[in-house]
């Protein structure tokens, strides 16, 4: 069978389909290889089993940590804290909101009737039309709509059995989908994070192709001004004094030890998209250091050129930031 998993064109010219003998990679092999998962996500799944039709619906966004809303009819209360492991084993991070309907079309519907309750309207009603002087007929379909007249009832035993395995199979089912397409959705932030990570990688060989030139140009600038201002004096230059003055400037402006660094997040961020399953707080921690590297690099910066690729980067840096908050 076909490989059914949906993926973005740019994560899918990274994976080989097929193995070299032709058979095709699992659904479950081909989700180890994409690492990164969007937070947002949707799924949903239908199912019947013994009369009850069940309605599965989960939704997911973004959220620094993992947090349930878990909503279900009153029959189904009871599935609370196994539909919360359910949700907590298969995602890690996210607002997750989680909806159960069922409608029993069976015989045995699970509903009871309040017969005191019931009993206690009736009796109210006869006195205050006896009261009043009204002479009539109570509808007793009509008073069955008031609340609390009918109560859901619990389910037996067995019943309750058959419940939990129906709504746990149906809820995995859901949440599959909804893996799905954080699965595809992830794909795409890991192009457009590849992307960024290319651009800045591009805009820090231009800064270090810069130093060196910067210096020879400072050195450059330096000597012609103070030439200048001698000529008239008829003074020569103590290039001691000017090599003094170059060395200061080379170590005020020295940013080698940010642009290695800054390569090194770069190493790391792409090792972290790559390799390791759940990375959203590793990268958000990771693209804070490289803005932090780049605001360093223009603070030291005194080259308009150098100054031009840096506010790439950092522009590079913030939609990083800003992708890496969907990453799960």
């Amino acid at each position: 069978m076909p490989v059914q998993t949906l993926i973005c064109p740019a994560v899918r010219d990274k994976i080989i389909l097929k193995h070299k003998n032709g058979c095709p990679y699992s659904r479950i092999q081909l989700e180890s290889i994409v690492m990164i998962n969007s937070m947002t996500g949707y799924g949903e799944a239908q199912g019947e089993a013994d009369g009850v039709s069940y309605a599965v619906e989960i939704k997911a966004v973004n959220n620094r940590y993992l947090k349930t809303i878990i909503k279900l009819p009153e029959p189904a209360t009871f599935l609370e804290e196994d539909i919360d492991k359910l949700l907590r084993k298969n995602i890690s991070r996210g607002t997750v909101n989680y909806v159960l309907r069922l409608k029993d079309t069976s015989a045995s519907a699970l509903f009871d009737i309040d017969v005191a309750a019931l009993q206690a309207v009736v009796e109210k009603l006869s006195r205050a039309g006896s009261s009043a002087g009204i002479n009539g007929t109570i509808d007793i379909g009509n008073l069955l709509t008031l609340p609390g007249i009918i109560q859901p009832a619990l389910p037996d035993k067995e019943k309750a059995k058959q419940i939990r395995k129906s709504v746990l199979e149906i809820s995995q089912k859901a949440l599959d989908k909804l893996k799905q397409m954080r699965a595809t959705e992830g794909g795409y932030l890991e192009a457009d994070l590849n992307k960024c990570c290319k651009a800045i990688e591009k805009d820090l060989e231009q800064i270090r192709g810069r130093s060196s030139i910067v210096l020879q140009e400072y050195a450059e600038k330096l000597k012609k001004r103070v030439n200048e201002l001698l000529a008239h004096a008829e003074l020569k230059i103590d290039e001691a004094i000017l090599a003094r003055e170059v060395a200061i400037f080379a170590e005020r402006s020295d940013i080698s030890e940010e642009v290695s660094r800054l390569d090194s997040h770069l190493q790391q961020f792409e090792q972290c998209c790559n390799g390791i399953d759940q990375a959203g707080r590793r990268l958000d921690f990771i693209s804070q250091e490289m803005l932090r590297e780049a605001n360093t690099i223009a603070s030291k910066a005194s080259d308009t050129e150098t100054t031009r690729y840096v506010v790439n980067i950092k522009c590079q840096v913030d939609r990083i930031k800003e992708q890496v908050q969907n990453i799960e």
